[in-house]
């Protein structure tokens, strides 16, 4: 998983855009994260806004802080909802749904 970093103030953007929000520079580098954090706050989906997803719920949503610190939106799999706890660490996983484009889930850190 990699993030934008503005080459100007140094910080990490998400979500990749032209310009750092912080700065407005366009000078910026991708950065490889290590692809591990927290759940920061999350939500259980069960009616989706499109019939695509129908097959698919529930459905968690969640905000997921980063150990760099920035905070992402992806979905949490691999894990019943009712499982799923604010302050749960998670690690990115990798969906492909094409040739091209790989989407970035994060499933929990089993604890041992």
């Amino acid at each position: 998983m990699a993030l934008q970093r503005c080459l100007v103030c140094g910080r990490l953007i998400y979500y990749p855009r032209p310009a750092c929000p912080y700065c407005l520079s366009s000078e910026y580098e991708w950065t490889e994260m290590q692809g591990t954090g927290k759940v920061y706050t999350y939500a259980v989906v069960w009616r989706p806004q499109h019939e695509f997803f129908n097959d698919v719920v529930p459905i968690v949503l969640a905000t997921i802080e980063l150990v760099e610190g920035p905070r992402v939106v992806s979905s949490i799999v691999n894990c019943a909802p009712e499982f799923v706890e604010i302050g749960m660490p998670v690690r990115v996983v990798f969906e492909r749904v094409s040739d091209d484009i790989a989407l970035p889930k994060f499933e929990p850190i089993k604890r041992e």
